[in-house]
């Protein structure tokens, strides 16, 4: 007896994409059908199988490499149109910002650069220089004359609380004690933080002045800064 060879027979189909609701589906447009008297009829099965694996792992790597360029992007808070990169010093990052040239001004003035660009950790609670102008004409100006840095240091370390404080952890503590955080600053006294009946906190200083939390828990390589639009006085 004879065996009897059947011809294999591939098909080279020709893919396009359909669009459908539940998105894009491979759809065979027409195929071409050659034979080959030389194998047996499995190769088209191997060819088919050969196909959808080329087919799945384009896909893997399609979808490995949109991964990935979603995952490169970090967009971090932005301050005085700026951005503020955490693994920068309070100083470094105040200094890029536009709305902080007076804070950064009044901190050279007073010689705490190096001090707020050590370690800390600290949590500093930043007047932009829209804050700064609502203080009586002049007392900025007054305030950056040598004769003036023990008043000036006061003020400025009035804003700056030992450790770091996100704005969750001075939630929690306001919630422990009636609505109210009350935290010890660098120049001894204290602060309150409370959340107002609008809905924003605010940091209330020892004389009652109030400043509005703008922007809570831009995160530093050593501490965290709150931006806020006023001045508090101790």
């Amino acid at each position: 007896m004879h065996r009897i060879v059947r011809p294999a027979v591939h098909l080279s189909p020709q893919v396009k994409f359909a669009r459908f609701e539940g998105g894009l589906h491979p759809l065979r447009e027409r195929s071409r059908i050659s034979v080959d008297p030389h194998h047996s009829g499995s190769t088209e099965k191997e060819a088919e199988m050969s196909n959808f694996k080329k087919m799945g792992l384009a896909l893997a790597g399609a979808t490995l490499l949109a991964t990935g360029a979603v995952a490169a992007v970090q967009h971090y808070p932005m301050v005085g149109g700026a951005e503020m990169y955490p693994s920068k010093t309070i100083v470094q990052n105040a200094m890029n910002s536009k709305d902080h040239t007076t804070l950064v001004a009044a901190v050279k003035a007073a010689g705490l650069v190096e001090t707020l660009s050590g370690p800390g950790p600290f949590t500093v609670f930043a007047p932009t220089n829209a804050a700064f102008a609502k203080l009586p004409a002049g007392t900025v100006d007054t305030l950056l004359k040598p004769e003036n840095k023990a008043k000036l240091t006061s003020i400025l370390t009035y804003h700056v609380v030992p450790g770091k404080m996100s704005a969750a952890m001075l939630a929690k503590n306001a919630g422990m004690h009636g609505g109210k955080a009350m935290v010890t600053t660098v120049q001894g006294e204290k602060l309150t933080v409370t959340k107002g009946p609008d809905g924003h906190w605010w940091v209330v200083d020892a004389k009652g002045g109030k400043a509005r939390i703008t922007i809570a828990d831009v995160n530093q390589s050593n501490g965290v800064i709150h931006v806020i639009d006023g001045v508090l006085m101790p």
